[in-house]
């Protein structure tokens, strides 16, 4: 079977390799060679992969009933928005298939709960570095030139801001009506695994009270015990009024929510959102496993505990290397950043047997599946600080970094 056709869209641009199946955190690529999985799927396969008890569930309800639409009752959507709620103290959720649905949901409620209050021109304030996603409205909230550059006009109605800086926000309160929301991630992923202080997030939660502004927190992917809480605003002890998410939700199916809470858990009439696919049977039924099988094997301890080691071992091995600026993250969402563009990492990790991955140019992800363990952390940190020591040798140090 081919890799490649050339009837497929030509949006990515893939590494040469396919894999054929996996077990656990590895995968098999179709000529037979074993890959490190250090990516799981961008932060989706926290089961890793072809676990059991969830292959199990899938077959299960696939046999029984895989769609309905939601023109009619859906007891595990019901099941699965009972556990979310209980999960992050919110009162409701709405779900869609993918992070920039559950954006795109969460950019709605802000805008109509501010025509319900009166304001005909509702301002939400984003981050710089953001990234919310690729539909229209998500492209605009999200903080890449280089993502948004051919699609314009954009759509208005956002405020951008440097990340963690309290100052900027009260600075636009000071000279705007029209504020209604603030969009942030805890963990900005796509920007560089960058996180924002625990204080800020804090001092966010007051001021957008005081202010009446919805806090809207992305956990698209640093959400699903990522960081080794169930949500990674949860280690700053705040709760948000709006929350998507969306990647490991379901390990793999498509799957995303938007949770609310308050006020903004009451915007939403009949008919003014919905979707085909969103919260299916079978999405559902995935979900639930997911975060069951998460309690039954304390994977949100795992991926604190195997963060930390992983952590720990890459800054001994790379103690003292030049060219290493940081390592950054919390849990088993960590960045490694480098002194220069390093995307060349991608392909030499995966001839090292490792997958991974490279954002924002210079910022080596690391991501493993939440179920690795401590021989398969110290392999990922071995292998990948060969390939980086490797790589800094020979590349030259004065290129620079795009902005």
């Amino acid at each position: 079977m081919a890799m490649y056709s050339p009837h497929q869209m030509n949006t990515y641009k893939p590494l040469d390799v396919a894999f054929s199946h996996g077990e656990g955190s590895w995968l098999t690529t179709t000529d037979g060679r074993r890959v490190l999985d250090a990516l799981a799927g961008i932060a989706v396969s926290g089961l890793g992969h072809g676990h059991p008890k969830l292959v199990k569930a899938i077959a299960d309800q696939a046999a029984k009933l895989i769609h309905t639409s939601n023109l009619v009752h859906i007891p595990e959507q019901a099941a699965l928005a009972d556990k979310l709620c209980a999960l992050a103290d919110m009162d409701n959720v709405f779900f869609g298939n993918s992070g920039a649905e559950a954006n795109e949901c969460a950019i709605k409620i802000a805008r109509l709960h501010a025509h319900q209050r009166g304001i005909e021109n509702p301002q939400i304030i984003v981050m710089e570095r953001a990234w919310h996603g690729r539909t229209l409205a998500t492209l605009a909230a999200t903080g890449s030139r280089k993502a948004q550059a051919g699609f314009e006009p954009l759509v208005t109605g956002f405020i951008r801001v440097p990340y963690n800086d309290m100052e900027a926000i009260r600075n636009i309160a000071a000279h705007s009506n029209n504020v209604v929301a603030v969009l942030t991630e805890v963990l900005q992923g796509e920007g560089g695994i960058v996180e924002a202080r625990a204080a800020y997030l804090r001092e966010l939660r007051r001021f957008c009270t005081d202010k009446g502004w919805l806090m809207m927190i992305d956990e698209v992917q640093s959400g699903i015990g990522r960081t080794g809480k169930w949500f990674a605003h949860q280690w700053a002890g705040i709760v948000p009024d709006v929350m998507p998410l969306a990647k490991g939700l379901a390990s793999g199916f498509p799957l995303g929510a938007c949770l609310a809470k308050g006020v903004a858990a009451q915007v939403f009439k009949p008919g003014n959102h919905g979707t085909t696919f969103g919260g299916g049977p079978l999405a559902c039924v995935t979900s639930l496993r997911t975060l069951e099988i998460m309690e039954e094997d304390n994977l949100l301890e795992n991926a604190t505990k195997m963060g930390a080691l992983l952590q720990q071992s890459l800054t001994s091995a790379l103690e003292g290397v030049a060219g290493v600026v940081e390592l950054r993250g919390q849990g088993l969402m960590l960045g490694l950043e480098l002194d220069r563009p390093c995307g060349e990492i991608v392909g030499m990790a995966l001839a090292n047997g490792l997958l991974t991955n490279v954002t924002q140019d210079n910022v080596v992800r690391i991501l493993p599946p939440l179920i690795i363990n401590e021989a398969e952390t110290r392999e990922i940190a071995t292998r990948l600080a060969a390939v980086v020591r490797a790589f800094l040798a020979k590349t030259p140090s004065n290129v620079a970094v795009a902005a």
